[in-house]
């Protein structure tokens, strides 16, 4: 079909060119030029070629947000059921203070997140660029500025066969036996010419407004979309990027800790605060798996935030001071903050040989508070 509309443009085309010909063969006989305006047809032909290029080019941004759309959706359902498997086996084997079941319970999480990211970044895509162009593509004003040109095509083609009709009846007027009939029609034919002339000029200048206007509501509204597309790519991989930055911390902080489960730990006695009954079960272990040992206790502060996932962890904010009473072989500690117990990662805290004592007399009043 393409190939049809095509041909016949050039075909339109090379008649022009030929009836331009005639037009100035019998220039000779003395009547007016009549030969369209061809700067005025070139920038109307230059228009069309440029709305028809970018009509083009947005079909095409459909096209590839339709297929981008398509492929990351089937990796997003693949994605979401592999991180919901790693949050399951995460939160089954919890309890049982695996460093795999934690950094599992990390990944699933992250990815879970990262997912919705990317389906609100396809949601930009198909909302604000690929929307407005598909109106943009089949709306009024291209479809109504392109029948203007076609409009100003077959007028001009009728100027110029009217021109060429008015030049063969001045030429036969020029011969002395012309009877009055023919001039009658020589005036006639003068007449449509100039009428034809001047609707002609008229619907020229309106089509060419109309291809400027719809030239540049392409160009601004296609670069806007694009623009769109950018921005909203290069805010889903900040925050991909931030999200795997943290779940890195996450992975390493797990692997320092299940290195350091290996080595000796020494606990010495720095700062004694009363514990509460409420932290020791009577069976001797406390509900995370880990044997409670009555040993020395002291201050260590926060340097990496912990969120409590499971029942018995502590949750940490950095710059917090925690009251460490135990420390497990597993790279687990426990300890209280704020006045609440919990098990938490013996790499998130560091000891401190002092404390502020606002800290102190906050945990020794909170200890005494009675149950």
């Amino acid at each position: 079909m393409e190939a049809i509309r095509k041909q016949a443009s050039k075909l339109r085309e090379q008649v022009a060119r030929q009836q331009q010909a005639v037009l100035k063969q019998l220039g000779h006989f003395g009547i007016e030029t009549v030969v369209v305006d061809e700067a005025e047809q070139r920038q109307l032909q230059n228009l069309y070629n440029s709305t028809r290029t970018a009509k083009h080019f947005q079909k095409d941004i459909v096209r590839g947000i339709e297929g981008f759309v398509s492929t990351s959706s089937k990796q997003m359902e693949i994605v979401r059921r592999m991180a919901e498997d790693c949050c399951k086996y995460g939160t089954e084997n919890q309890s049982t203070g695996s460093p795999l079941a934690r950094a599992a319970l990390y990944f699933g999480n992250s990815h879970s997140s990262m997912e919705k990211e990317r389906e609100t970044l396809l949601g930009v895509f198909c909302d604000q660029v690929s929307e407005p162009l598909r109106v943009l593509i089949t709306g009024a004003p291209l479809e109504d500025a392109r029948h203007l040109t076609h409009r100003y095509e077959r007028l001009r083609q009728e100027v110029e066969s009217q021109a060429a009709d008015v030049l063969r009846r001045q030429a036969k007027f020029r011969d002395p036996a012309t009877s009055a009939e023919s001039s009658i029609k020589l005036q006639s034919a003068e007449a449509k010419l100039s009428e034809l002339k001047s609707a002609m000029m008229a619907l020229g200048r309106e089509a060419t407004a109309a291809m400027l206007s719809v030239e540049a509501q392409q160009q601004r509204i296609t670069f806007q979309r694009l623009l769109t597309m950018v921005e909203a790519e290069r805010s889903y991989h900040q925050t991909v990027l931030a999200t795997l930055e943290k779940l890195y911390d996450e992975m390493i902080m797990e692997k320092k800790q299940n290195e350091s489960s290996s080595q000796p730990i020494t606990m010495e006695k720095d700062v004694c605060v009363p514990t509460t009954s409420k932290d020791a079960n009577s069976n001797g272990f406390d509900n995370h798996g880990h044997a409670n040992q009555n040993g020395s206790y002291f201050i260590a502060k926060v340097i990496h935030p912990f969120d409590a996932q499971a029942d018995g962890e502590l949750g940490l904010s950095v710059d917090d001071y925690v009251v460490v009473r135990q420390v497990a072989p597993n790279g687990w500690s426990e300890g209280e903050c704020k006045g609440t117990a919990g098990w938490f990662p013996s790499a998130y805290v560091e000891r401190r040989d002092k404390a502020p004592a606002s800290v102190i007399n906050e945990e020794a009043s909170l200890a005494m508070i009675p149950n």
